[in-house]
């Protein structure tokens, strides 16, 4: 079996596409229309991120226990670039060993994102 994506209900797509691009680097693959949703694919390599947006309230309901990681050259250097951004970083860095250092942050529908770096 192989991990396709992970699904993010989105209340605003151009809000939550800049995020991906801007924020964590991801490239927007694909985008369409499926009735009266905004679907839209991010991401370079087999694992992608989805978003949907369908103009409902529905998203506030999906996003309980959803975190997506990314990994980053330098964790302080990141936590920089999310300030600079006016984004909060909502936890963190926290070093568990001397070999891994993470923070998170939310992206605009509240879903926790992980910025990981390796040592």
């Amino acid at each position: 079996m192989k991990f396709l994506w992970c699904t993010i209900q989105v209340k605003d797509m151009e809000e939550s596409l800049g995020f991906y691009q801007e924020v964590t680097g991801l490239t927007l693959e694909r985008r369409f229309s499926a009735g009266p949703s905004d679907i839209a694919f991010l991401g370079d390599g087999e694992t992608k991120v989805e978003l949907i947006c369908d103009g409902s309230e529905k998203w506030k309901s999906q996003k309980a226990g959803i975190s997506i990681g990314f990994e980053v050259q330098s964790v302080d250097e990141m936590v920089v670039f999310v300030k600079e951004r006016g984004i909060e970083v909502q936890s963190g860095p926290f070093q568990p060993n001397p070999h891994v250092k993470f923070f998170y942050v939310h992206d605009p529908n509240g879903v926790s994102i992980q910025f990981v770096e390796n040592k």
